[in-house]
């Protein structure tokens, strides 16, 4: 019996995926269950397990955009599974002396055509801004035909000692959405950035004091990512425009904080959600971001994982990010940039001192989020995580970390 295996719908709004990588070989065999493909959708990565277990024969090739429903691969379910012992009889080889074909090479001869390339071949040359007289031409009598221009190639100047070799790389469907969207939240919102700076002595001190009991208790670290999670929340419930979204000609605001969290995964970015994260406690928070984290890292995070979202937070710092402006993850209006934590000389109460000082960044749609909003929101996440005892913990730190 043949089995037809067909794309699965890794969710609602996708139509196609594309195949990133066959793990399995034309005409192996395959134990049901068995992930025989990565798939890239233009929201993650999944993995395609086989339906049953037989003799697999694919019918797409690597980087093939294929659409949901479509057949993929054919299982032989009737094929008996091959012994690990049995071996085939070589075949014989019969030797034949080879063949020597003489060809002749045509005199190359230089016209009015060559290096001219055609119309359509000099639209791409103008568009690259390639002059022609830098191709060779392929085309009769040396003519540039369009599929010479296509694969031009701007010219890096005068070669000098050491290797300057080059690579040609399709991008993956989850790369290219990443990049279609950064550019449309670029061209279609009015997006500003604005600053501040957060001492983090009080949170150095909170960790100091309770990372090894909150750890031993619960087999999380207590990291950054549950203060600034806690303090967005606060903040958010106290600037509900930055908790809202453009709609055509209409404005949409939650009375829910869906946190979205930007990570580094194997294939590119990845912004899981923490759903209701208004709602979590520091260990809550702690838990859900390393479950997600892991699940992305691992390639297992799903669609439904990474839909939805009002608001984003961007750590940077782990890769050591001084400064920079995030942007926006559309439909969202705001997204808060973290950044690396530095000791800095700063003022307090009169006098100068060194602390551990952490420049963090909200950009916002300045469609939607006026300057009050966007700067009173950035105040009091600053607030809250200088005063997280009191402000974010009711003045019991050990009660808000469960110990």
């Amino acid at each position: 019996m043949i089995l037809e295996m067909k794309v699965p719908s890794p969710g609602e709004s996708i139509k196609e995926v594309e195949i990133a990588t066959w793990l399995v070989k034309d005409g192996d065999y395959v134990e049901k269950d068995q992930a025989i493909a990565e798939v890239d959708s233009d929201k993650a990565t999944l993995e395609l397990p086989a339906e049953a277990s037989g003799i697999i024969t694919l019918k797409a090739e690597e980087g093939d955009a294929v659409a949901v429903g479509a057949v993929v691969c054919l299982i032989d379910t009737s094929a008996a599974k091959p012994s690990g012992n049995s071996s085939v009889p070589a075949a014989e080889v019969k030797v034949e002396a080879p063949k020597t074909e003489v060809k002749t090479t045509p005199v190359a001869t230089t016209t009015y055509a060559t290096n001219t390339p055609s119309p359509a071949a000099k639209k791409i040359l103008d568009e690259k801004n390639i002059l022609s007289s830098d191709v060779l031409g392929s085309g009769r009598d040396g003519r540039i035909t369009k599929e010479d221009a296509i694969n031009a190639v701007p010219s890096m100047g005068t070669p000098t000692a050491g290797g300057r070799s080059s690579q040609r790389t399709k991008l993956s469907m989850l790369r290219r959405k990443v990049a279609e969207r950064l550019v449309s939240a670029k061209n279609e919102t009015a997006m500003l950035t604005t600053f501040n700076e957060v001492d983090m002595t009080a949170i150095y001190a909170l960790r100091e004091q309770y990372k090894e009991e909150f750890k031993t208790k619960h087999g999380l670290g207590l990291g950054f990512m549950s203060f600034f999670t806690k303090a967005v929340t606060r903040a958010l419930q106290l600037y509900p425009d930055v908790n809202s979204m453009i709609d055509g000609q209409e404005k949409i605001s939650y009375d829910f904080c869906d946190i979205s969290v930007a990570v580094s995964g194997p294939k590119g970015l990845m912004v899981p959600v923490v759903r209701a994260a208004e709602n979590l406690t520091f260990k809550g928070v702690e838990a859900e971001i390393k479950r997600l984290a892991i699940r992305a890292r691992d390639g297992q995070i799903t669609v439904d994982e990474m839909t939805g979202g009002t608001f984003t937070i961007s750590n940077g710092g782990v890769f050591g990010s001084m400064l920079s402006t995030p942007i926006i993850n559309p439909p969202q209006s705001g997204i808060l940039g973290m950044h690396n934590v530095v000791e800095r000389a700063i003022v307090k109460n009169g006098q100068i001192v060194i602390a551990p000082v952490m420049f963090v960044a909200l950009s916002y749609d300045h469609r939607i989020i006026d300057g009050r909003e966007s700067v009173g929101f950035l105040v009091a996440v600053k607030e809250a995580l200088e005063n997280p005892v009191e402000i974010l913990m009711d003045n019991n730190p050990k009660k808000a970390l469960e110990l």
